[in-house]
């Protein structure tokens, strides 16, 4: 099973040098993916609900420094050569899907087909309005901006006709380095989520589970998958227990649910760098190492 880290690239490492710190030493280690998450903007004050908190709050300050992640990233690719880059997650929807589909393959392109692209429709409907997207019907212009990208990653010259995206005869290079099959993962627990994995999706990155609710939902999935004429290898799935406390020992209990990567958060906000290089070094005693043997 591999390890991955999630929430690089917030308060947790504000600061260039320490992302450095941490691209580095995690690949040391045997990390498997840093995963970096999207906000453009927060508010102070929403009505939307944030789907892994009790409260519906998001558990961070809304003056958080949340750093653009394909920036993130790249600053992390320019330091490290085998560690995969992931979103975590991208907010499709919030994007021209032409100019996504640049940043995402320049990344891919510039690191050596490391980017793993980890998509999400959105939970602040109050961010969409300041951006002025529609909230409505973001599922389905998340689905047309994928179409549209893969396209664009994979032909010379690309046309595309659709409700949201249309554009005819364009070039876009660079291309990614596998071109349309860069990988593309979906976040999310509900019905829509897994059947947006299994129809169009290369994995899947699911939040807030403990080992038994990833089961049911991995079941699930290859359910779907089975329904549209698709096999479990054709997807990659990657599992979050998020801020629930799991032991060692429950990294058998994620294998045996179908998780190929459990991503984790427990980077501890840094003072400085030998902190973070310790805190990371503890890391890759409790989980990396006994995640690599399982």
């Amino acid at each position: 099973m591999k390890i991955g880290l999630f929430a690089v690239g917030t308060p947790r490492m504000a600061g260039g040098a320490l992302l450095r710190t941490v691209a580095v030493n995690a690949e040391r280690l045997g990390v498997s993916t840093l995963w970096v998450p999207e906000h453009v903007v927060l508010l102070d004050q929403y009505a939307s609900r944030y789907p892994y908190s009790d409260d519906g709050q998001l558990p961070a300050p809304t003056n958080a420094p949340i750093f653009d992640p394909f920036i993130s990233l790249a600053m992390m690719a320019a330091v490290t050569s085998k560690i995969r880059l992931a979103t975590g997650i991208c907010l499709v929807p919030e994007h021209n899907p032409l100019v996504l589909a640049k940043v995402v393959a320049t990344l891919d392109y510039l690191s050596g087909g490391r980017a793993l692209l980890g998509v999400g429709i959105g939970w602040l409907e109050e961010e969409f309005k300041a951006i002025g997207v529609p909230w409505e019907r973001r599922a389905q212009r998340t689905r047309e901006y994928i179409d549209a990208m893969r396209r664009l990653w994979g032909e010379e010259v690309s046309s595309y006709q659709g409700e949201f995206v249309k554009f005819e005869r364009v070039r876009s290079n660079p291309k990614p380095v596998n071109g349309p099959k860069l990988p593309v993962f979906f976040g999310g627990e509900s019905a829509p989520a897994l059947r947006r994995v299994a129809e169009y999706g290369d994995g899947w990155c699911g939040f807030n589970l403990m080992p038994d609710e990833a089961t049911a939902k991995i079941k699930r999935i290859e359910e779907l998958l089975r329904a549209n004429g698709r096999k479990r290898s054709d997807v990659e799935l990657a599992v979050s227990p998020y801020t629930k406390p799991i032991k060692p020992d429950d990294l058998k209990r994620y294998r045996d649910a179908g998780a190929d990567e459990l991503v984790l958060i427990k980077l501890r906000p840094p003072r400085e760098e030998r902190e973070l290089v310790a805190n990371l070094e503890e890391i890759a005693r409790e989980w990396v190492e006994p995640a690599s043997r399982i």
